[in-house]
């Protein structure tokens, strides 16, 4: 394969990457807290010998879209919501994850969990504890009150470098090295949407899909062209 078909075939590469976290975020329109990723494009050039340089696209890179989403009320006592920047931490067997998935349960050791068990974490990194049928109150810096006594305050977090975020699974995220986010509010009794535009990712959807079979035509033709070649060498 000469260098065109290097070239073309790493964009092809790139593009089905991008369109498989199109797919991802299509699917996953009506996740509480999901957040939209994208595809980084990048280009390497290299020099060449017998003309000009040689230039590929390489896109491995996925940008997290940390665009605030809309809030739809529950009114469920242990349902967060974030308005503003920052993150839920959580406790998971991998170590602790960032999240913006605000539903909660008391589990039966007292500790608001996730729905996948993940133990919610106080501004301190400890698992906050919730008393058996108390009425809880969660004002919007995160404290804790049963009754008109304060159990605990909500951490918010967002990583020191904002580049080091990295998509886990699901809604989780591990942020690396991260500190508290005072900024942001907590809603209790909300939830927070997804922020997938449908129109645009399915927009997105059709100008990649355009875009990756122009690549396989191109590279369908230079095969052809190749093959034609090669036939009229050996003739």
């Amino acid at each position: 394969m000469d260098s065109a078909g290097y070239v073309a075939l790493g964009r092809q590469s790139g593009l089905m990457r991008e369109m498989q976290i199109v797919a991802n975020n299509i699917a996953n329109l009506s996740t509480t807290g999901f957040r939209r990723e994208g595809m980084v494009f990048a280009e390497f050039i290299a020099p060449s010998e017998r003309g000009p340089s040689l230039s590929m696209a390489h896109g491995t890179a996925r940008l997290i879209d940390l665009s605030q989403a809309g809030l739809s009320a529950t009114g469920a006592a242990f349902d967060l919501a974030i308005d503003g920047e920052g993150f839920f931490r959580i406790a998971t067997p991998g170590g602790e994850r960032l999240t913006r998935a605000g539903t909660f349960t008391p589990s039966a050791e007292g500790e608001l969990v996730t729905r996948e068990g993940y133990s919610l974490l106080d501004a301190a990194g400890v698992a906050l504890q919730i008393p058996p049928g108390a009425a809880i109150a969660i004002g919007t810096d995160g404290t804790v009150s049963a009754g008109d006594a304060a159990i605990g305050q909500i951490g918010l977090w967002r990583p020191v470098d904002p580049l080091a975020l990295r998509h886990q699974s699901g809604t989780t995220f591990d942020g690396g090295e991260v500190e508290p986010a005072p900024e942001g509010l907590i809603r209790q009794g909300f939830l927070e949407e997804s922020n997938v535009n449908p129109v645009m990712e399915i927009a997105r959807m059709i100008e990649v899909q355009r875009a990756y079979e122009l690549g396989q035509k191109f590279l369908d033709a230079e095969d052809d062209r190749a093959r034609k070649t090669i036939q009229t060498l050996g003739a």
